[in-house]
């Protein structure tokens, strides 16, 4: 008997395990991605700016492609960023949390509420200016920082919170990745599309075929990255799609399987390089003190309220509804204001938020700042918002 509940036991620890290292993980590299992100604000607010930037513009040549330091990390190491989101996506849904419809009801709801809420309000407050463009800035969560407000904040919160927020976060990759592939790709090159499709039916080919020589994967991910850039489709698209090509193995050994062993391999860089180099090189905004001019634009606002308001209600709102109309039960051990409080750290966009300003006024740099300090600042006061509604659930 003590036998069978020692197996029992360690069945579910491996079951939990991936999950816990994920959570552990992602929520220790988001307090050092905050580091980064302060540590850029701060060069670039002092007299080290100009030399911030000019290192930043500072061009290279790799093949053909001669591109600044800037656009190498966010078209290049982003890639590697986005090929993990891939791999986690595809494993959420093969072994994960959404692997099973009932599971995969409230976090993909909350997601898309938590998604198109934060657009409305933002659209609203852009209405008949070409700072429209932006809508899709506020729509973005970031895994790192909002675990790693969690994992602060609420330390006693049921671990059905975690695996929500975790959930609803990988979704809301996958919801951001369809925008920027569908709207923030400009003047499209069907012929080298087709090229880079074809290169990602080469990495579906050698899946049926049962292949796991990385060797071939990467040439095929180079392939479709070149192909993408060249087409006018942000090549980091071709990052995520490679990552969900991978075979994955049922066993979700690591020796066996290619996908859990490049998540193992891969997820430490990304997570502790190329997150906070991304940080690092994108949250350097010049602050000017004298007024509140910049977080008073159009812009700034529509993405203050659109994180701030928009993702709470969106994700709050939309499992309010699911639990009241008894679509989904609420979970055991879970309150409203917990779902509450993991709405308010929803709108933590950070990353992908930085990263979409920068696709969605590429072309103007006094947009981008005021982006920037409208992301900067949501999710700091989301961050705050959502600490303090743990911290009074801890202590009632």
């Amino acid at each position: 008997m003590k036998r069978t509940i020692r197996d029992m036991r360690k069945r579910a620890e491996n079951l939990t395990l991936p999950f816990s290292k994920f959570f552990k993980n992602e929520s220790s590299s988001g307090l050092v991605l905050l580091l980064f992100a302060v540590l850029a604000m701060i060069i670039a607010n002092t007299i080290a700016a100009d030399k911030y930037k000019y290192i930043l513009h500072m061009h290279f040549t790799i093949a053909s492609f001669n591109l600044s330091i800037l656009h190498w990390i966010n078209d290049g190491l982003m890639a590697v960023f986005f090929f993990v989101v891939g791999l986690e996506i595809k494993r959420e849904f093969l072994f994960g949390e959404l692997k099973s419809l009932s599971a995969t009801i409230l976090p993909v709801m909350g997601a898309i509420g938590g998604m198109i809420m934060p657009a409305i309000i933002y659209s609203l407050v852009n209405w008949g200016q070409v700072t429209l463009h932006g809508w899709g800035i506020p729509m973005a969560t970031d895994i790192a920082f909002s675990l790693g407000i969690l994992s602060i904040a609420g330390s006693r919160a049921p671990r059905s919170i975690a695996v929500f927020l975790t959930a609803l976060a990988i979704v809301d990759d996958l919801g951001a990745i369809i925008v920027i592939a569908l709207f923030y790709s400009s003047d499209v090159s069907f012929l080298y599309l087709g090229y880079g499709l074809a290169a990602l039916m080469m990495a579906i080919i050698l899946n049926k075929v049962g292949s796991k020589n990385v060797l071939l994967y990467l040439l095929a991910g180079i392939a479709a990255w070149t192909t993408f850039y060249k087409a006018g489709v942000h090549p980091t698209i071709a990052g995520v799609a490679l990552g969900m090509i991978i075979p994955a193995d049922k066993s979700q050994n690591v020796a066996k399987s290619l996908l859990h062993k490049l998540e193992h391999m891969i997820q430490p860089w990304s997570s502790w390089v190329i997150m906070p180099v991304f940080a690092l090189a994108n949250a350097g905004v010049q602050l000017n003190f004298s007024g509140l001019e910049e977080l008073l634009t159009p812009v700034s606002v529509g993405v203050i309220l659109g994180l701030v308001v928009g993702k709470p209600l969106g994700i709050f709102g939309t499992a309010f509804l699911l639990f009241k109309m008894k679509i989904v039960k609420l979970p055991e051990k879970t309150s409203y204001k917990h779902f509450l409080g993991a709405g308010a750290l929803g709108g933590i966009g950070f990353t992908m938020s930085l990263f979409i300003a920068s696709l969605a006024f590429a072309n103007t740099a006094e947009y981008i700042n005021s982006a920037k300090i409208g992301i900067i600042m949501a999710s700091c006061l989301s961050g705050i918002v959502g600490m303090c509604i743990f911290k009074m659930i801890k202590y009632e």
